[in-house]
């Protein structure tokens, strides 16, 4: 059996999470995170888990779209289904790369069409981030200072290059076409990588519904952000909306990596890093983060519950 590759590997994974979260507890108080924890606004963090599961919905109807405009008819009900219990699958895995794989492998058993589910698991992530950077650029030109530990010159170079890659994979076909040696077209490997470099292209003639997806993709950033907000309110941490616009951002695409187990480590090292500039002391940013994860992970629950009834059966 071949092994796992090392950006993959659980142990990888667990040892960047640990020593980042060892480094934080080193230099912070825990007494004091501890402490904001159990005080933080029980009516505001009841509010937020109401948010959760709304993004939640947000995303399986932007899931949604993406299947309608390629044609896939897969039942409202399985879409939840799938996305639900990936997520929650996603929360064990490598970050969100694990979930998207479960949920593309899930629907190609569906849909006996490997490249459309993958396709379209990739379409919709791209969206994501592309949304991610857009969010970040507008925080950019609300907040506008260039004193904080994000730049505006900064925040808007990254934001434009991150749009800008994600949106060139819809022309994978033309520079795959070009770089891939003539040989291996009739390849097993070679045919599988054009069939995928072309579903992802076919989405260039569906602008409508790519503008669908995108307007939904920035719901759900807005949606993310403003938990944060909220939660930030929670914990007495007085930073204004405009500037969770810029870090979030950057939060949140941490979280993507696949370098931590369930989001700990990494995206909260950011986040603490991110808000000093603010002056909010660290045991509060670290607080924040923690529960930025923590009401993340309730929301793969309900995938939780599913799984766990499939398993039953």
């Amino acid at each position: 059996m071949t092994p796992a590759p090392l950006w993959r590997s659980g142990w990888l994974r667990g040892v960047v999470s640990a020593a980042i979260l060892a480094y934080l507890v080193a230099r912070i108080d825990m007494g004091a995170a501890l402490a904001a924890l159990v005080q933080v606004d029980l009516r505001l963090l009841v509010l937020v888990l109401a948010l959760v599961g709304l993004d939640r919905g947000v995303m399986i109807a932007r899931w949604l779209v993406v299947l309608r405009s390629s044609g896939q008819r897969v039942a409202m009900k399985s879409v939840a289904w799938i996305f639900l219990v990936s997520s929650f699958l996603g929360s064990a895995l490598p970050a969100s790369v694990g979930g998207d794989a479960a949920r593309a492998y899930t629907l190609s058993r569906r849909t006996n069409d490997a490249s459309e589910a993958v396709a379209s698991v990739a379409v919709d992530r791209l969206f994501g981030v592309v949304s991610l950077a857009a969010v970040a650029a507008v925080g950019g030109m609300v907040w506008g200072t260039a004193s904080d530990a994000l730049p505006l010159g900064l925040v808007w170079a990254a934001a434009g290059l991150v749009g800008a890659g994600c949106l060139s994979v819809l022309w994978a076909d033309r520079l795959l076409r070009r770089l891939l040696p003539a040989g291996w077209h009739g390849a097993r490997i070679g045919a599988a990588m054009l069939g995928l470099a072309d579903a992802l292209s076919r989405y260039r003639g569906r602008r409508p519904a790519l503008a669908g997806v995108f307007a939904l993709s920035v719901l759900v950033q807005v949606l993310r952000v403003s938990q944060a907000f909220l939660l930030g309110l929670g914990l007495g941490i007085e930073v204004p909306f405009g500037y969770y616009l810029v870090f979030m951002p950057v939060g949140l695409l941490m979280l993507l990596l696949p370098v931590s187990v369930a989001g700990f480590g990494l995206p909260q090292g950011v986040i603490v890093w991110l808000l000093r500039p603010q002056g909010v002391p660290d045991p509060l940013s670290f607080a924040l983060s923690t529960l930025i994860v923590l009401t993340g992970l309730a929301g793969t629950l309900p995938g939780a519950l599913l799984y766990a009834r499939r398993k039953e059966r």
